[in-house]
């Protein structure tokens, strides 16, 4: 049976979705110009769908804003292979993949084929909305033009009467929150935690003060949880690159909330452990995530950070990743929850 043309235009815009999230993970310098090869003609074949769709008025604002955002993540590829600063074009070019899954995620709620394409592989469905208190995708003063504010995931079957672990994720360098969400939003909409994703002060993460952005994620934390039923007995703190590195800086810290570490590609310094209290560091469970061909923080890095973390007395769960380049690996979002949700009992 022949699928109608805005059915044809969904599947084509969720295939190049996947095709550029595939180049996200896989995106290595030396590979570059070939990833973006396995685009093929997905872009013309969307372009040529959208073009052919007549859309319902509820549909044709998500579905179009949605599909701008992923041709221009396309062509801002193309054009990086020609450019000598071709890398930097390249991130700024899958900045739009986030803004494309922003503009389309509210069909999710009408749309069964879309549902399922933000869930992880394993999971199969979320709830029906059981209470009037504001769920789904939030945002508090984190417009892409703004610094400081936090993004906010909240299951669409919120229970009041439930107390729910939190995933605290940090953007890495020049990142911002309300784009970095979209990193873990699958895994955390089939699994019913909150997902948090607040952006740094500055133009990172305050790596050389700690103080400024450790305060900031505890006015995040507190925010959230005078709104929604945070369990504060199992609070994840995980980020990419320099927000990894924070991760480690701020969550080795005594007074940190979180009572889980996941930092990915991150650097780290053994004076890191030297100022920790040891009474901080002491049976407290770290994921620790690195690619073995990562060009920014080698991963010798990592098994250093490796053998230290052990030695001071962390409950280390080390994953070096032999295909990761300097990329997050979202494959290893349903890994660490799987480790953080079997800790907390959840």
């Amino acid at each position: 049976m022949r699928q109608n043309p805005e059915g044809v235009a969904i599947a084509r815009l969720l295939d190049t979705l996947d095709a550029l999230g595939f180049i996200t993970r896989h995106l290595h310098p030396p590979q570059f110009e070939a990833l973006v090869a396995t685009l093929g003609d997905r872009d013309a074949t969307l372009r040529a769908a959208l073009a052919d769709a007549a859309w319902p008025e509820q549909l044709r604002d998500p579905v179009e804003r949605a599909g701008e955002a992923t041709l221009r993540a396309c062509d801002g590829l193309r054009a990086a292979v020609e450019s000598p600063d071709g890398l930097r074009q390249a991130y700024r070019a899958l900045r739009q993949v986030s803004r494309a899954l922003e503009a389309l995620y509210p069909l999710a709620a009408v749309q069964p084929t879309v549902s399922r394409f933000f869930l992880a592989a394993d999971d199969l469905a979320v709830g029906a909305k059981r209470s009037d208190v504001p769920t789904g995708v939030m945002h508090a003063g984190n417009d892409t033009n703004e610094r400081g504010g936090f993004s906010v995931y909240v299951p669409e079957d919120y229970d009041p009467a439930r107390a729910y672990p939190l995933v605290m994720a940090l953007h890495g360098g020049s990142g911002h929150g309300r784009l970095f969400l979209w990193s873990w939003l699958r895994e955390a909409r089939g699994r019913g935690v909150i997902l948090v994703a607040p952006t740094a002060v500055g133009d990172t993460w305050s790596l050389m003060e700690p103080q400024v952005d450790s305060a900031h994620l505890a006015r995040v934390l507190g925010q959230v949880a005078r709104r929604w039923h945070v369990d504060r007995a199992h609070l994840l703190l995980t980020g990419m690159s320099d927000g990894g590195t924070f991760t480690l800086l701020s969550g080795l810290d005594d007074e940190s909330p979180f009572t889980h570490l996941a930092p990915v590609a991150a650097s780290f310094h053994p004076l890191l452990l030297a100022m920790a209290d040891p009474h901080r560091v002491t049976g407290l469970p770290v994921y620790l995530v690195h690619g073995a061909l990562d060009w920014m923080f080698p991963v010798s890095i990592a098994r250093t950070a490796q053998r230290a973390l052990t030695a001071a007395g962390t409950k280390v769960t080390y994953r070096e990743i032999a295909d990761l380049s300097h990329a997050y690996p979202r494959e290893e979002g349903s890994r660490i929850l799987d480790w953080f949700l079997a800790r907390s009992g959840h």
